[in-house]
């Protein structure tokens, strides 16, 4: 299993590919937290929070990973393949932040259609 400082590393080396301009107003950086954290919208405990993107408040802008969801959800994943699981959640925060920055909304209305899904497949 990847432990939290080899995914700290991982993490970094993710940040370091991506365009300095990303990071326009970013100010609280990318946090790896070790924590897991369960979606309020879970219904058997069964729906992690992989990262999430933080707008405003007194930390600024910023990116939260979930060290303990990844590794609830992909601790049997190792190397290349964990890092994958990573570059995907972090891309993604990113997204939500550059819509952030543009006045979008477009990814913030795609999560919530797959959280109408995941709530339809359990019949809710």
């Amino acid at each position: 299993m990847v432990t939290i400082d080899e995914a700290q590393v991982m993490l970094d080396e993710i940040a370091e590919e991506l365009p300095s301009g990303i990071y326009k107003e970013l100010n609280g950086g990318i946090l790896l937290l070790p924590q897991a954290k369960m979606s309020p919208h879970a219904v058997c405990d069964d729906l992690y929070i992989l990262g999430e993107y933080q707008s405003g408040g007194s930390m600024g802008r910023l990116i939260k990973v979930y060290y303990g969801s990844f590794a609830k959800l992909f601790g049997y994943l190792e190397g290349e393949a964990f890092k994958s699981k990573l570059r995907e959640t972090l891309f993604h925060e990113f997204t939500h932040h550059l819509e952030s920055l543009a006045g979008e909304k477009d990814l913030e209305i795609e999560d919530e259609k797959q959280l109408k899904r995941y709530r339809k497949e359990r019949g809710l």
